[in-house]
């Protein structure tokens, strides 16, 4: 016979079961709607008082927006900050002393012991707005739940101000520590800068009266300093000197060229005897004469006594030539020997001048070393009594005021959370209801609902199979004679069903 067949059954026929056999169903269902009653009233109510919060950053730790986070992450790292420190030991701990123990507290027991920290800590939560993140937000919402609707909420009050006192200690800690290694660094980075102070101030001491060059040498060395003009004006000179000296030995060598040849005296340039206008003069006079001397000797003779005359005076100027020869001559040797001294003095001048510079070219590199590291040591001092201030302020302040607030009070809602007692009763009638039944389909003797089957719908048979074992054949019809089957049984007869199968 096929087993899907066999015990197929219909509503009517369950239907006649559940009549039939209604103590088994009946009493379940009843015993379980009553418990939920039971509980339902019993049961006190849970109320959640929800106190509102907004957290803002350190005023010093932003220039630009105090108070602002400057990114998302970093306002989410403080609330979950402030989420671990809700949660912790110290803080329930502290709320728990603060309202005291509930109403149903034994006198005789420790309050608040750890039972009740971890009780609290079960119905202790923040949650972000609805609709939103942690890290999205400023605001978010600390919730608390108790039996007690008063003591609801002097829970959330008590624990906004453990939390309060709790984050003012762990800044003003964090402040503390920070403000050690802070300080331990600006002493380090002020030693650095003293050190390398004293390394550029002994190099400028070594530089001496040439610092100025030195730094201008520094700052831009395309630029023109004092030394340099000084060097150029020195090279300048020098190149006249010389060019004197130069003119000087010409000019002395035609003069002594003169005093044997007077011609070469009128042949001479007059920008050579610039230096000696009186020799120029006697020069241009010798001219003068012999001009005259030429114009007579055109109209006269020789022995003429004009033309005589005139070659006297020619004579006479000549021969005061020759004697201003021998005075300019002696003048040109002084002069020479001045401008080779002058030549001489300048080009010490000027390699002294040029040793300084190269001295100055040397220190250049180790000099703006020192000055870019001394500037840079001045940025670390800086950084670090910044930072060592913005420390000690943020210790400061951690005493002063809190870095979260409350918007009001806390609300408690006009309901009870949670199921009603009617929710409940009605959900306790459907449990034992299902019980019932399942408790009926398992005990109910399976030989009636296979009879039944058979009567409506007659079976095919479609092989043959193994006969039931004697045992359960035997108590199977023990109980269907006395029209009442035990749960062991029934799970026996299940059992031998399925190995027949």
């Amino acid at each position: 016979m096929n087993h899907t067949e066999a015990t197929a059954t219909s509503p009517v026929e369950l239907l006649h079961v559940c009549r039939r056999y209604w103590r088994r169903w009946v009493i379940p269902a009843v015993t379980v709607a009553v418990l939920a009653a039971v509980y339902a009233t019993l049961r006190s109510d849970t109320w959640e008082a929800s106190q509102t919060l907004f957290v803002r950053n350190e005023a010093v730790s932003s220039d630009d927006s105090p108070g602002k986070f400057r990114h998302d992450d970093e306002m989410k790292i403080t609330q979950e900050t402030i989420m671990q420190v809700v949660l912790s030991r110290a803080v329930l701990h502290g709320a728990l002393e603060k309202v005291g123990p509930p109403a149903d507290h034994k006198a005789n027991t420790l309050w608040p012991s750890q039972r009740d920290v971890e009780n609290l800590r079960e119905v202790v939560k923040l949650a972000p707005p609805k609709g939103a993140e942690f890290g999205t937000t400023e605001v978010f919402y600390l919730k608390v739940r108790d039996k007690d609707r008063q003591r609801a909420a002097a829970l959330a009050t008590a624990i906004c101000d453990q939390l309060s006192t709790h984050l003012q200690r762990l800044r003003e800690t964090k402040a503390g520590s920070m403000i050690g290694e802070l300080e331990k660094s600006v002493e380090l980075a002020e030693a650095d800068l003293k050190a390398t102070t004293d390394r550029l101030a002994q190099l400028e001491r070594e530089v001496g009266t040439d610092l100025a060059e030195l730094r201008i040498l520094h700052q831009d060395p395309a630029d023109t300093s004092d030394l340099r003009r000084k060097v150029i004006d020195m090279e300048n000179d020098l190149r006249a000197a010389r060019s004197n000296v130069e003119v000087n030995d010409r000019l002395l060598q035609l003069l002594q060229a003169a005093q044997s040849d007077p011609g070469q005296l009128l042949a001479m340039p007059n920008r050579l005897l610039e230096s000696l206008p009186a020799l120029r003069r006697l020069k241009d006079g010798l001219i003068d004469a012999q001009l005259r001397t030429s114009q007579l000797l055109g109209s006269m003779s020789k022995d003429h006594p004009r033309v005589q005359a005139a070659l006297v005076a020619e004579r006479e100027i000549g021969q005061h030539i020759y004697s201003e020869l021998s005075v300019a001559i002696r003048s040109l040797e002084v002069e020479r020997e001045l401008n080779q001294q002058r030549v001489a003095s300048l080009l010490r001048q000027l390699d002294e001048a040029r040793g300084r510079l190269e001295r100055l070219a040397g220190l250049r590199a180790e000099y703006s070393n020192l000055v870019a590291a001394v500037e840079q040591q001045t940025r670390i001092v800086e950084d670090a009594r910044r930072n060592l201030s913005q420390a000690r302020a943020s210790q400061a302040g951690a005493a002063a005021a809190s870095l979260i607030g409350r918007v009001d009070g806390p609300v408690i809602g006009s309901k009870p959370v949670g199921p009603s007692r009617k929710a409940i009763m009605a959900g306790g009638l459907a449990g034992g209801l299902a019980f019932g039944l399942g408790l009926l389909v398992l005990t109910v003797p399976a030989g009636e609902l296979v009879h039944r089957a058979n009567v409506k719908k007659p079976a095919v048979s479609s092989g043959h199979t193994a006969p039931a074992p004697a045992a359960a054949v035997a108590a199977t019809a023990r109980h269907e004679s006395a029209g009442v089957l035990s749960l062991k049984d029934a799970l026996r007869r299940v059992a031998a069903t399925a190995a027949s199968n």
